[in-house]
């Protein structure tokens, strides 16, 4: 009697919580943002959605639990890459309406590419993932501990070779825009 009672007090595995019906609504609304960041004519429309998507991801990662990946989230991509997207826009004199040159006519052959991608991905993240186990004994994952840890430890290097690859487009833009106004 009191099996079935606790069982019945417990949500099955197919029962959504709250937080994992909220985790979908965000997916959905960020997923859908992310669409229109790709398949939008004006530049500038695409850097906002583009910030939503962003946006959205972080607020995925607060619902995992990962506050500080979240805030590296909404700190970096969203104020800095969204930031440095629109200086860029605004540097080159990009069109800010509709841009009648965004679309290339190859529609067709970009969805292959990206479906082929998304394949090629989902098939190396289950491979790669397949026997992995969580320590559910060790550090929570996602924490701060754990993060800075893996950092440090493994991906130093490429965090070091894109900020210095951001750096280079952001003075290749400033002197890309001051030629043309010597020009004139």
């Amino acid at each position: 009697m009191l099996a079935a009672q606790a069982a019945a007090e417990t949500p099955g595995f197919l029962s959504p919580s709250g937080v994992e019906i909220v985790f979908l609504l965000v997916g959905l609304v960020t997923l859908g943002a992310a669409v229109v960041t790709v398949t939008t004519r004006q530049l500038v429309h695409a850097a906002l959605w583009l910030v939503v998507a962003l946006g959205g991801l972080a607020v995925e990662y607060l619902l995992l639990t990962a506050e500080f990946i979240a805030w590296v989230q909404v700190l970096i991509y969203v104020g800095s890459v969204v930031v440095l997207l629109l200086f860029g826009l605004m540097l080159t004199k990009a069109p800010i309406g509709r841009s009648p040159d965004a679309d290339s006519g190859n529609r067709p052959v970009a969805l292959a590419v990206a479906l082929a991608a998304a394949a090629a991905l989902v098939w190396v993240v289950v491979d790669a993932f397949r026997t992995t186990w969580i320590d559910l004994d060790g550090a929570v994952q996602g924490s701060t501990e754990v993060t800075g840890a893996t950092l440090f430890k493994h991906w130093v290097l490429p965090f070091e070779a894109l900020s210095v690859l951001l750096l280079a487009a952001l003075v290749g833009a400033i002197v890309l825009s001051r030629k043309k106004e010597q020009e004139r």
